[in-house]
C-alpha cells in the first residue's frame, strides 16, 4: 500500500478569481507532479523520496508561491523557507529566510541528513548550502513579473495609507486582519506541500513556501517550523500545512493532527478536521493534507479553496482546486 497527497496553497481560490485558462494550468501542473510522486512509489520508492521530488517540482512551477514565483518581501527581495520530516526515525530539518539556495527543501533536507541541526536561519542556512556545494541562483531568479506586480500595488496601497515611519521617526508595522483580502486572500496563498505513505510502511512530509507578501522583518510562519507546518511519525500520520501562518503555529497545528490520533484515537479525518477547526477558532484561515499510516487521506480547509491531489493505488488520481469539488 502507498498513497501521496499534495497541495500548492490554500485562500481565495474560486471561479470568480480564477478563470478557465488558469485552472487549466493549476489542473495540468498538480496532475503531473502527482503522477510523478505516485511512479516513484509504485516503483518502490520511499516516502521521503517522494515528498522532495514532489516538492522540488512544485518550487520550480511559477504558479505557486514557493521557489520560482515566491512572494516578495517589503525589501523586494524572495525570502524562502521549506522543512522535511521523515515519520520511519523522526529526523526533520528546515531552512528559514534563505534567498540564494535555487531549492529551499533541498537544503531542507541536506539539514536533516548531513547536520546535527533541524532549523537554518537566513545567513548561516546560506552558509551552510555554500559549505555542501547546494545549487545558487540571484534572487532575481525566484521573482516573477505577476509577483513583482502584486508586490507593487501592495506597496502603493500602503504607502497611501500611512507613512512609512510613525511620529517618532520609527518604521510603521503592518497589522494584518482576516479580513484583508489584500494581504492575505488574494495573495498570500501558494505555500506548497507533499505527504506520502511508502510500501514499506513509512510517512513523511515536506513543505516550502516564499511566505506572506511584502513581509517585513525577517517573518517566519509555519512552513520550516516542525510540528506548525509540518508533522510525520509513523505512529500516526504525515502532514503539511498552508494558510495563515501564525495561527497555524499558535496551533502547533501539523502536530496537533498527530496528537489527537495518538492521544486519543481519533481516526485521520477528524484529526484532521479537528485542527482546522482550532485554527479556525483562533481566527486563522487555511488547510491541510494528511495521510495516515494505512493509506487513508485528509484534505479539510477553512478557505474558499484549495489546490490539492491525491492518489493510493485504489482511488484516483483525483485533482481539485475549489471547496465545492
Amino acid at each position: 500500500m502507498h498513497a501521496i497527497c499534495l497541495h500548492g496553497g490554500a485562500g481565495a481560490i474560486t471561479r470568480e478569481i480564477i478563470d478557465e485558462a488558469l485552472e487549466a494550468k493549476f489542473r495540468a501542473s498538480l496532475g503531473r507532479i502527482l503522477q510523478a510522486g505516485h511512479e516513484l512509489l509504485a516503483g518502490g520508492g520511499s516516502a521521503l523520496d517522494a515528498v522532495a521530488l514532489v516538492v522540488g517540482l512544485l518550487e520550480e512551477d511559477p504558479l505557486y508561491n514557493a521557489g520560482v514565483g515566491a512572494n516578495v518581501s517589503a525589501a523586494g527581495e524572495c525570502e524562502l523557507d521549506a522543512s522535511i520530516m521523515d515519520g520511519r526515525t523522526l529526523a526533520a530539518g528546515a531552512v528559514a529566510g534563505v534567498r540564494t539556495v535555487r531549492s529551499p527543501i533541498r537544503l531542507a533536507r541536506a539539514v536533516m541528513e548531513r547536520s546535527s541541526h533541524v532549523l537554518l536561519t537566513g545567513a548561516g542556512a546560506e552558509e551552510f548550502a555554500a559549505a555542501i556545494g547546494e545549487e545558487r541562483v540571484e534572487n532575481a531568479h525566484f521573482q516573477t513579473p505577476f509577483r513583482r506586480a502584486q508586490w507593487a500595488r501592495v506597496q502603493e496601497l500602503e504607502q497611501a495609507a500611512a507613512p512609512a515611519v510613525d511620529a517618532a521617526g520609527r518604521p510603521r508595522v503592518t497589522s494584518y486582519t482576516a479580513d484583508d483580502n489584500v494581504f492575505f486572500r488574494e495573495l498570500s496563498f501558494g505555500t506548497v506541500g507533499c505527504v506520502a505513505l511508502d510500501a514499506r510502511g513509512n510517512l513523511a512530509a515536506a513543505t516550502s513556501t516564499g511566505g506572506m507578501m511584502n513581509k517585513r522583518f525577517g517573518r517566519v510562519g509555519d512552513s520550516p517550523l516542525i510540528g506548525a507546518g509540518t508533522y510525520a511519525s509513523n505512529a500516526s500520520c504525515a502532514v503539511s500545512c498552508t494558510g495563515w501562518g501564525e495561527y497555524f503555529v499558535r496551533a502547533a497545528a501539523a502536530h496537533d493532527v498527530a496528537a489527537r490520533m495518538e492521544y486519543s484515537g481519533a481516526h485521520l479525518g477528524s484529526a484532521a478536521a479537528g485542527a482546522i477547526a482550532r485554527v479556525g477558532e483562533l481566527g486563522g484561515e487555511g488547510g491541510l493534507i494528511a495521510v495516515d499510516r494505512t493509506g487513508r487521506v485528509a484534505l479539510p480547509f477553512n478557505s474558499a479553496g484549495m489546490y490539492r491531489a491525491w492518489q493510493t493505488p485504489t482511488d484516483g488520481p483525483h485533482v481539485a482546486l475549489f471547496g465545492d469539488e
